[in-house]
């Protein structure tokens, strides 16, 4: 698939080089920047789509919608042994990561696409700021935070470490949502890098 005008096409590797995996006193010294991220209006920061199998797209603007997330994503072509009938999962349309915790646990912005979100925004995205049903405008988008929750895997773990999957999966970096937090599309519209992301 050729990646559109507004598109930068990233190769997906499990880049395991330990010297770029941060410590757990690393991640733990990140907290409290992480913890002044704006609770109630943000900042889009990163915006990718999966366009396929161990591929990243890094866009300036995309289409957000009920079919596939963000136009373009596979996440309707993915399947889930925690959805109903085993196909895509409802409730994971797309996912928004902290941008601080993204730059914490994996480093620089050209990075970031590795974690495998969609959205990356300067927002407080922690269980008590944003419980489930929670909605927020994304642009002109409208989705809503569900109560699947978004954890670390194996891959995770070979990316950014073992001390980074762990963080990122229990504790305060749980509590944070430090991986991410799965949302459902409730309105379609457009999200451009630099728009706001706020708490409806």
């Amino acid at each position: 698939m050729n990646a559109p005008a507004d598109a930068t096409t990233v190769a997906e590797t499990a880049d395991s080089d330990p010297t770029r995996h941060r410590s757990a006193a690393e991640l733990t010294a990140a907290l409290g920047h992480i913890r002044e991220a704006p609770a109630d209006s943000g900042t889009i920061e990163l915006i990718v789509r999966r366009p396929a199998e161990d591929a990243r797209e890094v866009l300036d603007v995309a289409e957000i919608n009920e079919a596939e997330g963000v136009a373009g994503d596979t996440w309707n072509q993915r399947s889930s042994p925690r959805s109903p009938d085993g196909g895509p999962h409802p409730d994971a349309q797309l996912t928004i990561m902290n941008a601080r915790a993204a730059a914490a646990v994996i480093g620089p912005v050209e990075r970031w696409p590795l974690a495998g979100d969609q959205i990356y925004a300067d927002l407080d995205i922690s269980h008590e700021t944003l419980v489930a049903g929670t909605r927020l405008g994304i642009g002109d988008a409208i989705v809503e935070v569900t109560a699947k929750p978004h954890r670390g895997c194996a891959k995770y773990a070979a990316r950014f470490g073992s001390d980074a999957l762990r963080f990122v999966n229990t504790g305060e970096g749980q509590a944070l949502r430090m991986r991410g937090v799965n949302c459902r599309v409730i309105q379609p519209g457009t999200v451009r890098v630099g728009d706001a992301i706020t708490r409806l």
